[in-house]
């Protein structure tokens, strides 16, 4: 019985190897693309390329008093300090909010204001986003800080457990919460953002999936993404929210020019990308997953047009839980779902609250 073994571990080598060769290659395909495009800009706008400009000063919709109150926390532990805009009752049941890429607090903005009647709702500036602080090594990026961040939050606010709203990178920590600490997730709630183990084996079958996460592997450099979101006054990060491939849809409620530049503000302070990034540059090393199951009750809502994620991968999330577990696929909206249709994302998580337990069911 023991003389498979060595088979064994020479096969998990070769994978390994392929896994690491398989991201690494792609890594200098997207830099040499990225350098065609720096090139390109150059020769188009000589002047204008290098050119981008540090917001001193918020935009008036930041400090909206409609939206909540800023405030700090401390964590012992890390030592980090996080800020978080919160309204509603204390001693409501808490709904935390969890933004994702190139986002923060404020991307949550219709749900604070929605759902602020019967819960605690809190954003959170994520470590190395907005006027949380940023730890400036990648390991300070890894799953494990980043989920015990999210404990330590919901602990100092004086719950022990929440319903957990998570889009993007925040749905990835929203799913990864929801699976090592299953007893303080009342109702996970995730936004275009697929169950981690459901997104790993995807990519690596699917070429059409890993192409449109070339930014994954991009992002692996240093200072060099940096420089290329910057660009031409933060042009791509522009575009992210805006263009007719990645941004909002014609029918969904686009950002005004104050909500552009809330994010320009946010993501233009010194480290602030870096931060942003440090997410991705460690996501290597942190799959595949060890535990997979969720054990609340779920629901994933998803944007059809979604320029970063096939749908496929929305039903595929169902395996992993067990519980009950809710799909809706909105017509026509983007990536940026609860910017793009709040109204029917806000309708939606209504729904769901009510299932089961309903609203006035939650205990603290």
């Amino acid at each position: 019985s023991a003389q498979p073994r060595p088979a064994v571990c020479v096969a998990v080598k070769i994978r390994l190897l392929g896994y690491w060769s398989l991201i690494y290659g792609y890594c200098a395909v997207c830099t040499a693309v990225a350098l065609l495009k720096l090139w390109w800009n150059i020769v188009l706008r000589p002047t204008a390329t290098f050119q981008w400009g540090l917001r001193d000063t918020p935009p008036a919709c930041l400090n909206d008093t409609s939206l909540g109150t800023h405030c700090y926390v401390r964590i012992k532990e890390s030592g980090l300090r996080f800020h978080y805009v919160a309204a509603g009752e204390r001693g409501k049941p808490l709904m935390l909010f969890l933004h994702g890429f190139p986002e923060f607090w404020f991307s949550w903005r219709y749900q604070l204001r929605e759902f602020k009647s019967e819960f605690r709702v809190v954003a959170i500036d994520m470590r190395g986003y907005g006027e949380s602080d940023l730890p400036l090594s990648t390991e300070s990026y890894g799953f494990d800080y980043l989920v015990t961040d999210v404990k330590d939050i919901v602990e100092y606010l004086g719950y022990n457990r929440c319903c957990l709203v998570g889009h993007d990178w925040g749905g990835t920590i929203a799913w990864l919460f929801a699976i090592h600490y299953p007893e303080m997730v009342t109702k996970l709630i995730v936004l275009n953002c697929p169950h981690p183990s459901v997104f790993t084996d995807y990519a690596l079958r699917h070429p059409s999936q890993l192409l449109k996460s070339s930014h994954f592997f991009f992002f692996q450099l240093p200072r060099f993404p940096e420089l290329m979101l910057s660009i031409n006054d933060f042009k791509a990060l522009k575009a992210l929210f805006t263009s007719r491939s990645t941004g909002i849809g014609r029918k969904g409620r686009l950002l005004t020019a104050e909500d552009l530049e809330a994010y320009l503000y946010a993501l233009s302070q010194p480290g602030a990308l870096t931060g942003a990034l440090n997410y991705y540059r460690n996501v290597f090393s942190s799959l595949p997953l060890s535990h997979k199951h969720v054990r609340s009750p779920v629901l994933l809502l998803w944007g059809e047009r979604d320029a970063f994620l096939e749908q496929e991968m929305a039903e595929a999330c169902r395996l992993y839980i067990r519980n009950h577990f809710r799909l809706n696929i909105i017509s026509g909206a983007s990536h940026w779902l609860q910017q793009d249709q709040p109204d029917i994302v806000n309708t939606l998580i209504w729904t769901f609250l009510k299932e089961g337990e309903g609203r006035k069911g939650y205990r603290n």
